[in-house]
């Protein structure tokens, strides 16, 4: 996040929030199961295997197959279209925005399977957004990362480091908890037709992808 300018910080931190939404929404509907918190997956996955849970199991691994299957398609997309960076990052988010569409229209008509199975893969998707040699720069959608970053440069700062260098991370994690308290508001109001409100949010930062200064775009990754 410190290599960035400001531009693309923002960007970082907004879809942090938009990861902190989905994750709510899937978090409730599936009961208790993230669709963008993998790490948390995993552990309930391990858990289930020793209860012998096998229905748990079973959808977390569907889980997790889905969002790397997203990863690999944004990874797939932000290849093809690596002529510049502008492009990369506005194809990326323009295939979010298309699998968050088809997750909201698969609620409109009562396939909610259809829609967890788009906002996995659209999670998974995202991650592509920031990269560099074909590897995720900027964690999105967990932030277990972002939390040892704060807790690093905080100790840096004690011993001459930069003092505020730990504020981007701190913005970063904020993102995704406030896209999440209001995920879940949200939800309490719409239930899972709310991802229309998360469709229209990723399509406008699809959009904003293309006042981003040359100079961001440039510097960043």
């Amino acid at each position: 996040m410190v290599g960035y300018g400001r531009q693309l910080q923002g960007l970082a931190i907004a879809l942090s929030s938009l990861a902190g939404f989905i994750d709510a929404l899937g978090f409730i509907t599936l009961g208790g199961v993230f669709v963008s918190f993998m790490s948390g997956n995993s552990t309930r996955f391990a858990v289930g295997t020793a209860d012998g849970a096998w229905q748990t199991v079973t959808l977390i691994g569907g889980v997790l197959a889905l969002f790397v299957l997203g990863v690999i398609l944004g990874s797939v997309v932000a290849e093809l279209t690596d002529r510049d960076r502008r492009t990369r990052k506005t194809a990326v988010l323009a295939t979010v925005t298309a699998l968050l569409t088809i997750a909201a229209a698969a609620v409109f008509v009562d396939w909610t399977p259809v829609a967890v199975i788009a906002m996995t893969l659209a999670m998974g998707t995202e991650n592509s957004v920031f990269r560099r040699h074909g590897e995720t720069t900027v964690a999105l959608t967990y932030m277990t990362g972002a939390l040892v970053k704060i807790g690093q440069r905080i100790a840096a700062a004690f011993f001459g480091g930069p003092r505020w260098s730990w504020l981007p991370y701190l913005g970063l994690w904020g993102g995704l908890v406030t896209g999440a308290v209001l995920g879940a508001l949200a939800h309490r109001v719409l239930g899972l037709h709310a991802l229309w409100i998360a469709a229209a949010f990723a399509a406008a930062l699809t959009v904003s992808v293309r006042f981003l200064s040359d100079r961001e775009l440039t510097d960043g990754v």
